[in-house]
């Protein structure tokens, strides 16, 4: 008989994780369904919009395309663990704010998740560059300007390093 679940030990948001799955649970439902981690969102569910983006060893993820399974002892962060306390958010939510990055709202956790990671990346600095490494992230509210002008602002709240 083929085992169907498995036991998950993973840390998210620096919390330790045991919890029992299916084979077949997904990192984005194991997330919201089962832990109510709700801050990353279901948009497309095919990997194409970037609503469920999450650090796994601090690589920014699909959750919707990564099995559960598949995270066994990894670190994984979301939108809730971004922040460095309840007082003080992650420079890249503050320029969010500070740059009305966001219209309805749907995408932000993902494009946010998204910026942290690419700031750290290999990426040129110019705006173009920005743009194409945020390109699988799609707002359909169309604020891809202030997305951008986000991201270059706090790649210089983060320091020359990541400027």
């Amino acid at each position: 008989m083929i085992q169907s679940h498995l036991e998950l030990n993973c840390r998210i948001n620096g919390v330790a994780v045991v919890h029992t799955i299916d084979a077949r649970t997904t990192l984005l439902d194991l997330l919201r369904d089962h832990l109510n981690l709700t801050g990353t969102k279901k948009g497309c569910n095919h990997g194409q919009c970037g609503a469920c983006t999450v650090h796994v060893n601090g690589r920014r993820t699909l959750s919707c395309l990564t099995l559960a399974g598949l995270c066994q002892g990894a670190e994984i962060t979301t939108i809730e663990g971004l922040a460095a306390s309840e007082d003080e958010l992650h420079p890249v939510q503050a320029a969010f704010i500070k740059h009305d990055g966001f219209q309805c709202g749907y995408c932000t956790s993902g494009q946010i998740m998204s910026a942290v990671t690419m700031i750290d990346e290999p990426w040129d600095r110019d705006d173009d560059a920005v743009r194409e490494a945020m390109s699988g992230n799609i707002c359909r509210c169309g604020a891809y300007p202030n997305i951008v002008s986000a991201v270059q602002d706090a790649r210089h709240s983060m320091g020359d390093d990541h400027a």
